[in-house]
């Protein structure tokens, strides 16, 4: 088959869940020997790929605000996708979707996959909003087929628009789990003495119920907070100044390659504090390594825990604090059982195989 995905930032570049799927995705489809072409956003500070992993890579010039940065690009990258003869056309997320009512008028079929209801986020405005919602009621009508990540979004779905959607969950890559050489020589972290905060940071995740909580136990463990910003205004800054007046917190920035394979392999804990995910990929991560884990009550986290690790009430810093202390106190319990779950129960492969019977209508 030839299939266009729009909707991502960059492939290669792991710069939220979505970019994750993109690439996991695709890399999957061309290897089973199908044509697949990847719609990039433009970037003046990242370079420009014509292909990698076997896929395409035809990169689209947008224009750098949160306001229109998905709206400039997927109408670019969709005009140009209406032309290039493809069999589908996958949308990924809300905003770029909006769009796939020009493939559907056109005749082309449609997939889209809804990573999370992305209006929820606090990062949106009144336009933002209202755009992101239009989105999802077009993928309502408009899309052959839908796929969530979610048993949350798919009730929601069927409850809001009476639309039938497929659960196709995210899949996790196999773990190369590492001694900590690179965080010790940069970071001065050691094994096991450190608790993991690994995403990106937006109010969303919940980095600020994490730091307050943290700041409220007695212990000599470090905090190492990993992740960059995504257009989170004066979010990311504030946190940044906030973790600093803690001596124990370790800013490391966005990390990747071996670097976090070392993070994850070493924390004593990993920590996902956040109010609304879609399917947290790095959760998956986390968990695939044997990690300890400690997430919000939220359906999205508690359906990938799968009775593995510890949760708290979301919103809830007492309850963290609480929590954490628990889970420090406890150490490592039933890593490789945690791990052969995720291994048994999140595969790319399977992933693809669903996304690709979608594709062809079966």
């Amino acid at each position: 088959m030839k299939i266009a995905m729009i909707g991502h930032k960059r492939v290669p570049g792991r710069e939220g869940g979505v970019e994750v799927v993109v690439e996991e995705l695709s890399a999957q489809l061309t290897a089973a020997g199908h044509d697949v072409t990847l719609y990039n956003r433009a970037a003046a500070d990242k370079p420009k790929y014509t292909e990698y992993g076997g896929a395409r890579i035809v990169t689209v010039p947008t224009i750098n605000k949160k306001s229109l940065d998905a709206v400039v690009y997927s109408l670019l990258a969709t005009l140009h996708a209406l032309f290039g003869g493809y069999d589908v056309i996958h949308y990924h997320a809300l905003g770029p979707s909006v769009m796939l009512l020009l493939p559907h008028l056109f005749g082309i079929r449609t997939v889209a996959t809804v990573h999370g209801l992305d209006w929820q986020r606090a990062k949106w405005g009144g336009f933002g909003t209202k755009y992101l919602k239009l989105g999802e009621k077009i993928i309502a009508r408009y899309a052959d087929e839908v796929i969530v990540l979610s048993e949350n979004v798919q009730n929601y779905f069927r409850e809001t628009y009476g639309r039938d959607t497929v659960l196709i969950p995210n899949g996790v890559a196999e773990p190369t789990r590492r001694a900590a050489n690179l965080i010790r020589s940069e970071y001065g972290l050691e094994a096991g003495e450190y608790v993991l905060f690994l995403a990106r940071i937006v109010p969303e995740k919940g980095l600020h119920y994490l730091l307050e909580a943290f700041r409220m136990l007695d212990t000599d463990k470090k905090l190492v907070i990993a992740g960059g910003d995504s257009h989170s205004g004066s979010y990311y800054p504030e946190m940044c100044e906030l973790a600093r007046q803690d001596g124990r917190a370790v800013l490391t920035g966005f990390v990747q390659g071996e670097k976090k394979d070392e993070l994850f392999s070493n924390a004593a804990l990993y920590v996902l504090p956040s109010d609304i995910e879609g399917m947290p990929i790095s959760l998956l991560e986390a968990m695939s390594y044997g990690t300890p884990c400690l997430v919000s009550d939220i359906p999205e986290n508690t359906q990938v825990l799968g009775g593995y690790g510890s949760t708290f009430a979301k919103g809830d810093v007492s309850a963290l604090a609480e929590a954490l202390k628990r889970a420090l106190g406890r150490g490592s319990r039933n890593g490789e059982l945690q791990a052969e779950y995720i291994r048994a129960h999140y595969s790319w492969r399977r992933n693809a195989e669903d996304t690709l019977a979608l594709y062809e209508g079966r």
